[in-house]
């Protein structure tokens, strides 16, 4: 059974909705799920689990919110090394680019970037379902 850490921030719940059937998914495909808010992430503990899903919303100018969870990922992305990854979050304005952003610096940091999920708003039925999927592809 593998371990996984969904690591997410949320300011409305939708992000939080998100992350719930991220970690459904995961549970669906037999992982042991632990659920981290930022201030509930420790670098030196990521080694405990065998993939990490990390959620944020957009924030400001399609960008992570940055006084809780950017300071988490700065600290924790230098250390993730090969293991696999998933990012996911939910905006409400412009097209999404804070993804892309996200991952760019992902890459940049090395980080083992399997697949990605945005929904516009709170996640719908497609949403959660992508979710889902997200969260047992990673498990």
């Amino acid at each position: 059974m593998s371990k996984i850490a969904v690591a997410y921030w949320s300011g409305t719940g939708n992000t939080e909705a998100m992350a719930k059937a991220v970690a459904e998914g995961m549970e669906s495909a037999g992982a042991q799920v632990t659920m981290l808010t930022p201030d509930q992430v420790k670098a030196s503990e990521l080694s405990a689990y065998d993939a990490i899903a990390f959620g944020c919303p957009a924030m400001g100018s399609e960008e992570l919110e940055y006084e809780e969870f950017q300071p988490m990922w700065d600290e924790v992305k230098e250390v993730l090394g090969d293991k696999k990854v998933v990012l996911f979050g939910s905006y409400s304005w412009a097209e999404g680019e804070w993804m892309d952003s996200w991952k760019a610096d992902a890459d940049e940091a090395g980080v083992n970037v399997v697949d990605s999920v945005i929904c516009y708003d709170a996640p719908d039925d497609e949403g959660e379902a992508a979710c889902r999927a997200l969260g047992a592809e990673l498990a």
